[in-house]
Formats: C-alpha cells, structure tokens, sequence
C-alpha cells in the first residue's frame, strides 16, 4: 500500500474527553472529516469486489477487480479492469454498487454522518486494535436508501470512524428484505480510509447474496501546504 505522508494537523491526535457526550463526539467527527477532507485532496486505489448467490440449491459468484479515482471537487469515478462469473450478477449487483457510491459522493451534504443527516447516543466505549473507540447507535433522521442505522466505533483520539455495523434505513429494492453492512476504516499515513467492506443481503424470493469489498494499494496526493516541510513519499 503506498501513500504519503499528510500534515502535523491529521497526524496531531486530540486528547480523548474525559466525559463524553454524543453531541461532542460527533462535533469531533465533524472537525476530522473538514479537516481530512481539505487535505486529502485526490487518492486512487485498486478494489476488489466478491459476491457470492446462494438459494434454489445452487451458488452462483462473481468478482470484479476495479481502480477507484477520488477527487474532491468532483467525487469518486471508476473503471473496470477485469470481471468473471455470473454476468447477472456483475451486473445487477457490482456494478449497481459503484453506481450507487458514485451518486452518493456527489451528495456529501444529505449523506454525510452528521448531525442534519442523524440522531446519535453514546452506547459505551471498547478497543479496536489497541486504540480506545466510542459507541454510538445511530439512527437517520429521514428514511433514505443513503443513510443507515446500526451502531459505529468513533476512534477516540483522531474521532474518525473506525468500524460500522450498519443496515440501509430504506431497501434500495422490493426486492431485498434486509442488508446487514460491516464495514471498517484504517488509519493510513495520518489518513482514515476503508479497509474492508462485507455485506449480506436477503432476497425476498429466496436466497443470500454476500458481496465482499477489499481495498487496496492507496495512492494518496495532499493538499499543498504553505507553513510546512513539503511530505516525504513513503510505503506502508
């Protein structure tokens, strides 16, 4: 994975509170999310996608291999460079999901995690990988097939989210009953970003379809930065 190094203001972690409310968490992860998103102006990475169709006493898969450009000013676009197995499925499933995420990129504001988009309660706190989290449930304010509710793991020094236990507030299709989402970011080069997606969907006429996301190989550019040493290029 190859990134570079980002400035002393992402690597600078914040102190953890010492009583937390909901509400300040989620303030912290508005200034993280302004804060990497000045910053973070343009990355590319490698994706590959996975689903598996079980149901009528068969198992039908597919995989799609995908480059992922992300610019800030325009959002996120991608190009195939190889897909086997089911053609339905590529279809009707893959590709749906990077039309979807497209769209949703281009609509920061009403997808955003925030507090316009959702209501928040601190559940607790845990451990990921060493590192104290934050739990919040978190339910969207109005239904939408962009939002979801479940519950999140808020990193408590960065206030980055770190893992989702999700499922979307309204069905994308009649035809899904229920999808259950896992999803988890790593701190990279002082940047959040994902590291791992699984979701499980039912089918209402019978039947799971589990879809796995791994990303890999980052290739992150910086905004330029006027009062400090230009980043030096690095391998993780």
């Amino acid at each position: 994975m190859i990134s570079i190094g980002t400035s002393p203001a992402i690597q600078a972690q914040e102190t953890p509170t010492p009583d937390p409310t909901a509400a300040s968490i989620v303030q912290g992860m508005q200034r993280h999310d302004q804060l990497q998103s000045s910053t973070l102006q343009n990355y590319e990475s490698l994706r590959h996608y996975s689903v598996i169709y079980k149901g009528f006493a068969k198992t039908i898969t597919a995989n799609m291999d995908v480059e992922v450009d992300y610019d800030a000013s325009s959002g996120k676009s991608f190009r195939i460079i190889s897909q086997k197995g089911s053609g339905m499925l590529c279809e009707k499933v893959l590709v749906r999901a990077l039309d979807s995420e497209r769209e949703a990129s281009l609509d920061k504001r009403s997808t955003g995690l925030n507090a316009h988009n959702y209501r928040f309660d601190l559940i607790g706190t845990d451990r990921l990988e060493e590192r104290l989290v934050y739990v919040l449930s978190v339910e969207p304010i109005s239904p939408s097939k962009f939002l979801y509710e479940g519950k999140i793991w808020v990193d408590a020094a960065d206030f980055a989210v770190a893992k989702m236990e999700v499922q979307p507030a309204k069905s994308p299709s009649f035809w899904i009953s229920r999808t259950m989402i896992h999803h988890t970011n790593h701190l990279t080069n002082g940047f959040w970003l994902p590291e791992q997606n699984q979701s499980e969907t039912k089918v209402r006429i019978g039947g799971t379809a589990t879809m796995s996301i791994d990303y890999q190989s980052y290739r992150i550019t910086a905004a330029p930065e006027s009062s400090t040493t230009p980043p030096e290029a690095g391998t993780r």
